[in-house]
Parts: C-alpha cells; structure tokens; sequence
C-alpha cells in the first residue's frame, strides 16, 4: 500500500492496482493519474473535506466512481453513485475493503451546530478518524492518520489518541490551518506520542507518500 499526504485532509491510497481518495477538500491542488480510481471516502460534510468543485475535476478522469460518505453528504451530491455509510458499516469498494468508526465531529463550539463524521479504515492497514478522535475499537492500526491542527483540535487531546490508538506507524495530516512553526511543534508531540508504544511517526509534506 502507498500513501499519499496530499493538501489538508486530503489522502490518496494505492493498493491492488486501485486508487482511493479520501476527503478531497478546498485546500487540494492537484490530483492526477485517476484511470484506476475505485472509490472516493468523504468523511463528513465541511469544505475542507469536500466540494463539489473538487467532485467535479474528479469525475472528468472518473465519471463512474462511487462516493462513500454521511447521509448529508450524499444529499447534496446530485446524480452520483453515492453510497450512505455509518459506524460499524464494513464493505467493499472495489479491490479495498473499508470499516467505519466514529459518528461525530468533535466540538468546535457549544454555538456551531455538531455534524455526523465518519472515520474510515482501510484494508485493515490504514485508519483516518476525519474529524474526530474516534478510536477503532478492537484494531490494531499498522497506520494513523493524525488530524493535527483545527478550530476544534488541542493538541493534547491528539496526542491522548495517539498513545489510544497504539499505531505502528503514524503521520500528521489536517494541518493547513497551522503555520510553519506551529505545524513543526504539534508533529514534534505527535511523534513523541507515537514513539511510546514503539510506533515510527514519518513527516509527509504534500505530495509524499508513505509505503507500506
């Protein structure tokens, strides 16, 4: 498995001869090479996770490609092959195998309204929570995708998930909001959370993949 750290939460996972996206949001540039594109992972409804806008440059490689995601979502996306997924849903999208975890999007305000949010983990290899510190109970994760910096995110909370998830390796993403310093301090303490139970932390920058 290849995985590909692309701007924000955006992921891109090789696997199988297959291609899965994961949350292409308004911070993603580019995305190329989609002929062998499965599947697209949307994991709950904000912008910077997905836009139509995005959906759109997707579907000019891939017209066909299903869309799995939170009934909000799916209600907003018009013509498509979408899929409405919830916790403890398993399936196939193609060759890659997906469970969900989670429910909700961790609090940003007692004022903001709270969203469903799904974390997906893939071939029982790679977990991304989105955007909660929902932990896949029963899992042994190989590889997490650590949100790192957000309106709703303390830092020590994301190491408390972290050193709960227990991963053997682990990687910053969901961290546009940060500037240079902060980015480099919040992955400082989530490699310092990884290492304690033995795990590699691996700093991608966009457009660096990982290989499993």
């Amino acid at each position: 498995m290849r995985i590909t750290k692309h701007e924000h939460a955006a992921l891109r996972v090789d696997a199988h001869g297959a291609t899965l996206i994961i949350d292409p949001g308004s911070f993603l540039t580019v995305l190329a090479d989609l002929h062998a594109l499965a599947a697209i992972v949307i994991t709950h409804e904000h912008a910077d996770h997905w836009t139509p806008e995005q959906l759109d440059r997707i579907f000019d490689a891939a017209p066909s490609v299903p869309i799995f995601t939170t009934a909000a979502v799916a209600a907003a996306i018009q013509d498509r092959d979408v899929t409405v997924v919830a916790p403890g849903d398993e399936l196939a999208a193609g060759p890659f195998s997906l469970r969900f975890f989670g429910g909700r999007h961790e609090q940003i305000h007692s004022s903001i309204p709270a969203v469903d949010n799904v974390g997906v983990l893939v071939d029982d290899l790679l977990y991304y929570p989105g955007d909660s510190y929902a932990v896949p109970e029963g899992v042994e994760v190989d590889v997490l995708a650590i949100p790192t910096g957000a309106p709703w995110l303390r830092l020590g909370d994301a190491m408390d998930f972290t050193l709960a998830v227990k991963p053997r390796h682990a990687f910053g993403t969901h961290d546009m909001t940060l500037s240079v310093t902060g980015r480099n301090m919040h992955l400082s303490r989530l490699k310092w959370a990884t290492e304690q139970h033995g795990g590699e932390f691996h700093v991608l920058d966009p457009g660096e993949s990982l290989d499993i």
